[in-house]
């Protein structure tokens, strides 16, 4: 059978143009009508044609530039320009332009704000696609690496040790250069010494700014390249990182709301994230649901109250272990006398209130009744007797834990990790999200809003196909 050859050196008598080289159905087509039917000014983007100076870059350009780019897992600004010279449909998006790697870099790092605001008018567009319904909303995080390495992370008792060890080696080395500087002039050994002086007082000076800026924040660490990323424990083990956040709609997946934190937990983001994303959507959801990580008490009350139904596991739920004989749960509180009856029909009295933790405790008044129980040792080791904490708002904390035994509510959690995780996955794997390019809080949260924005835009043309995406945007 014969073969077929190429030939680079064919010519035509009619050049193809740049438009005859991506199909009526090409996913690129549907990238670059979602830009365009932003509202750029809304964004944040400076929009002036008629500025003073060098001429700049079609800003709507950038932006498609980035948003296909991250869509594709090509993040790294010196990647992205090489595709606008080898790529065909990053050719076809840029109309021929070429921005170079400082180009793209400058504009990503100067439109952080508007970058921020992306998925939200996305949000909103989803919304007028009938994509969107906002009657569920599904909270999730997830670790991210910062840009920086764990080795930068440090302590004032690290800072207070490195120091001490810098003095102990200057001092060795102007000992050093005493010596050498009665030799021959030029001496190797002494230029070698003052480089490494030199050195020295640089990292001696970097260190006592890292000491003073954590003394005067009061903070437990910091991270000398991203002053703002913290230690975070992932399935890689603990590294400098952030704490990825994502709101959710049950009806097709999409994201609602993104943020990234600098907290190493999710205990206090529910109804920060779950109000956020109300504001993007402009609608009040009926259903808020998140993991036992999301579970404190004080947080979801504040969504409970907006008659939001909560559903999120107490950790002891989520852990699912059986109630023991003389659990919390066993004990009957009276709330008219304000104290509880263990199961042996004893009284604990209210005794104290902590201010710190926000609960009261009930003590038994006779420690003696404790000591001569036969379950002692197994309800209580105290020599005090046995102590119940009961939380300020312990009443709302048994609603939720009711609530979400119930088979509707079961029903919507199991899909909790098919909405919520899946977001996560394209955007660490197809995507090689694993790690922030950005530094610093706003970089990274610019950063999220990109890539959740780029997943929607994937899960769009995924439901509706390119040339109806295209015809909603455009029409």
């Amino acid at each position: 059978m014969a073969y077929r050859y190429g030939n680079r050196h064919q010519t035509q008598m009619f050049p193809q143009s740049i438009e005859d080289f991506v199909t009526a159905d090409d996913p690129v087509r549907a990238y670059d009508a979602f830009v365009d039917s932003l509202d750029l000014a809304d964004l944040g983007v400076e929009l002036d044609a008629n500025k003073v100076g060098n001429k700049e870059y079609d800003p709507s350009a950038m932006l498609k530039l980035l948003i296909y780019g991250y869509s594709y897992g090509l993040r790294s600004s010196r990647k992205l320009e090489r595709a606008t010279y080898h790529n065909i449909s990053f050719i076809w998006l840029m109309g021929g332009l070429k921005p170079d790697h400082k180009t793209v870099s400058d504009f990503r790092a100067d439109n952080k704000e508007a970058l921020k605001n992306l998925l939200k008018q996305c949000a909103r567009m989803c919304i007028k696609l009938d994509l969107i319904e906002g009657n569920t909303l599904f909270v999730d995080g997830s670790k991210i690496r910062a840009n920086a390495s764990i080795n930068q992370t440090w302590t004032e008792e690290r800072c207070d040790k490195y120091l001490k060890k810098i003095d102990l080696r200057i001092a060795s080395i102007l000992d050093e250069c005493e010596r050498e500087d009665s030799k021959d002039h030029g001496n190797p050994s002494l230029v070698k010494l003052k480089d490494e002086l030199k050195n020295r007082n640089a990292l001696k000076t970097k260190i006592e700014a890292v000491h003073k800026e954590i003394k005067e924040h009061k903070r437990r660490s910091l991270n000398a390249t991203d002053s703002d990323c913290v230690k975070v424990k992932g399935r890689q083990g603990i590294h400098a990182g952030y704490n990825g956040q994502i709101v959710v709609d049950e009806k097709h997946g999409l994201i609602v709301q993104s943020d990234v934190v600098n907290e190493s937990n999710d205990i206090k983001q529910f109804a920060n994230q779950i109000e956020r994303a109300q504001e993007n959507l402009g609608i009040k959801c009926k259903n808020a649901c998140g993991d036992a990580g999301y579970a404190d008490t004080d947080e979801l009350k504040k969504i409970d109250d907006q008659n939001i139904r909560v559903i999120v596991p107490s950790k002891k739920q989520a852990r699912d272990t059986p109630v023991q004989p003389f659990d919390k749960a066993r004990f009957q509180y009276d709330a008219g006398n304000d104290c509880y009856t263990c199961p042996q029909g004893y009284s604990l009295p209210y005794s104290s209130f902590c201010k710190e933790k926000q609960h009261r405790l009930y003590q038994i008044k006779t420690p003696s009744l404790c000591l001569a129980c036969p379950h002692f040792n197994v309800c209580t080791k105290a020599k005090g007797g046995r102590r119940i904490r009961r939380l300020v708002n312990e009443e709302t904390k048994l609603k939720l834990e009711s609530q979400y035994k119930k088979t509707e509510c079961q029903t919507i959690y199991k899909l909790r990790k098919e909405k919520v995780e899946h977001p996560f996955g394209h955007i660490k794997r197809n995507l090689g999200a694993g790690a922030f390019l950005l530094k610093g809080l706003a970089g990274v949260k610019a950063e999220m809003a990109l890539l959740t924005s780029c997943f929607n835009i994937a899960r769009m043309i995924t439901i509706l196909g390119v040339p109806k995406l295209m015809a909603e945007l455009t029409g």
